[in-house]
């Protein structure tokens, strides 16, 4: 009981200082929910700094978010939790902009402020907008910033249908993908050329993803083929599935060639893997369009949050690019995954031209788009951005 309301007196605090900043200190404010969204963020903060000399706020959910500790230049840095403090947060805001990364506004809980705020959301998967999200849960921002022509052809599609007001909807990209491609050329250099293949296994999460359906099953194959075996669950798979995991880790709890990785960025695991074996998940796509690395795709049944999305007539990426970015598995040729890694990477050059491909065709401002979207900010912090 103390400890509830310390913290909930630590958010409080932070809430009050926030407000007592001036009006031009709050011309941009952004909003994590948790401390893993920071590298969604990351390349519009440096824009927004070496381009503009744009300070920003920082507002965390997050207790343990390193940036309340060592806040980058021109940041200023809040805690706000999860509960009532972010509710009022939200419900009293005061800024010209909001940039986020969490869907579902006015939705739920949290809701639009009524003063004269433009909210700005950046995407932190590259998957199509109407299957895997609520179905109105793009539907009361100002701006999108948009990964590629899908997002904007199923945005403009749900307003045309269901009488919705325009956004302006941003030739954006994606930041943690631009991050990527910088970091890539280096991922796998110093590794000894006969090093074992390694396999980054990482999956959605819910009922149907991969590691709750076939648990053990998934792993096996790989490891009985001589792979390198990380898995990197979904924080939800976590909360929703500990016991399967807790299953996994122990039975491989000896095994060399297995490893669970729970860091929050996870991008280590991301950039000495050679292949992804994945379902659903947007990971999938930032691996193959990030590292132009190839990923078994397990075909175990849709993620579906909105049972209205063929309404609209347009194929969800996710499902349109899994043969340009690798293969699909299906489920009762899953002890064939082992073999499969090993034919990918013999055949990595065919499957990266097919990939870069791909991310021509999806893809907006591949390795500009912090620089994109810091310009749409600042437009809309001097007053020329609505038309957009």
């Amino acid at each position: 009981m103390l400890a509830a309301l310390k913290k909930l007196f630590r958010e409080w605090k932070s809430l009050k200082a926030f407000k007592r900043l001036s009006a031009k200190d709050r011309s941009i404010v952004i909003y994590s929910e948790g401390r893993g969204y920071w590298s969604y963020f990351e390349p519009i903060y440096v824009s927004l700094q070496a381009r503009h000399s744009q300070d920003v706020v920082y507002v965390t959910s997050a207790e343990n978010d390193p940036l309340l500790l060592n806040p980058l230049p021109g940041m200023r840095a809040f805690y706000i939790g999860e509960g009532s403090v972010r509710t009022l947060f939200f419900a009293t805001l005061e800024a010209d902009v909001l940039l986020m990364t969490m869907p579902d506004l006015q939705s739920f809980h949290i809701k639009r402020s009524p003063f004269s705020v433009h909210y700005v959301y950046v995407h932190h998967s590259i998957v199509s907008t109407h299957m895997i999200y609520r179905a109105a849960a793009f539907d009361h921002f100002d701006s999108i910033l948009c990964v590629g022509p899908h997002h904007i052809d199923e945005t403009r599609a749900r307003e045309a249908a269901y009488g919705l007001k325009p956004k302006a909807l941003i030739e954006h990209g994606y930041g943690r993908l631009d991050t990527l491609l910088k970091e890539r050329s280096h991922a796998l250099e110093g590794k000894d050329p006969g090093h074992p293949v390694q396999v980054l296994v990482a999956p959605t999460w819910g009922e149907n993803g991969v590691l709750e359906r076939h648990g053990i099953d998934v792993i096996r194959p790989l490891i009985e083929a001589g792979c390198r075996v990380i898995l990197r669950p979904h924080p939800r798979t976590r909360k929703l599935a500990a016991q399967k995991l807790e299953q996994i880790a122990e039975h491989y709890r000896d095994e060399p060639l297995f490893s669970l990785d729970e860091d929050g960025d996870g991008r280590a695991s991301l950039l000495s893997s050679d292949l992804m074996l994945s379902d659903w998940s947007g990971a999938a796509l930032e691996f193959a369009f990030g590292l132009e690395r190839p990923v078994i795709f397990v075909d175990v049944p849709r993620k579906v949050l909105n049972n209205d999305y063929p309404a609209l007539g347009l194929e969800p990426l996710e499902v349109q690019v899994r043969e340009q970015l690798g293969v699909v598995l299906s489920t009762d040729r899953l002890e064939q995954a082992g073999q499969l890694a090993h034919e990918m990477v013999q055949n990595s050059k065919k499957l990266r031209a097919s990939i870069c491909v791909a991310r021509e065709r999806w893809i907006f401002n591949s390795g500009t788009s912090g620089e994109v979207a810091a310009n749409y900010l600042i437009s809309l912090v001097n007053g020329r951005g609505e038309g957009l």
